[in-house]
């Protein structure tokens, strides 16, 4: 197996936890992105049901990623298009909440590395999108 194979068998394994219950750890890296990040939120939302229900779907959606094990772009042109033409969510969000997530759900070191490696090849490829789409995230 090459490292980035292993890292998506680890993050797969690791993900066990965070697929039991999306609404805990969707509410809980959110809360926390946005209380550490004010810049990408205004107000105060930990705690608010519609920010734990968006991050199930946050979750949810990484999850689905996750198990096309690199097959993704199927997922992921739709979600880059919508990110940068409705929602214009810059790229570094993506690799924010990959570390708040790794920390709040539980990931161990071996998890925590394996996320952000994968997290890296999803992100160039929505950058790809975000570029063809003319959108600097």
């Amino acid at each position: 197996l090459t490292d980035f194979s292993q890292s998506w068998l680890t993050l797969t394994w690791c993900w066990g936890p965070v697929e039991a219950d999306y609404n805990k750890h969707g509410g809980l890296v959110l809360s926390r992105l946005f209380a550490e990040h004010p810049d990408v939120v205004a107000g105060d939302l930990s705690g608010n049901a519609a920010v734990a229900a968006h991050g199930a779907t946050v979750l949810m959606k990484l999850g689905e990623l996750l198990k096309a094990k690199g097959d993704h772009a199927a997922i992921l042109k739709p979600l880059a298009t919508t990110h940068a033409t409705k929602h214009r969510i810059a790229l570094n969000n993506f690799m924010i909440i990959c570390n708040v997530m790794g920390e709040k759900a539980g990931l161990d070191g071996a998890g925590h590395e394996a996320l952000r490696q994968v997290m890296g090849v999803i992100i160039a490829d929505i950058d790809v999108t975000y570029k063809e789409l003319g959108f600097a995230g």
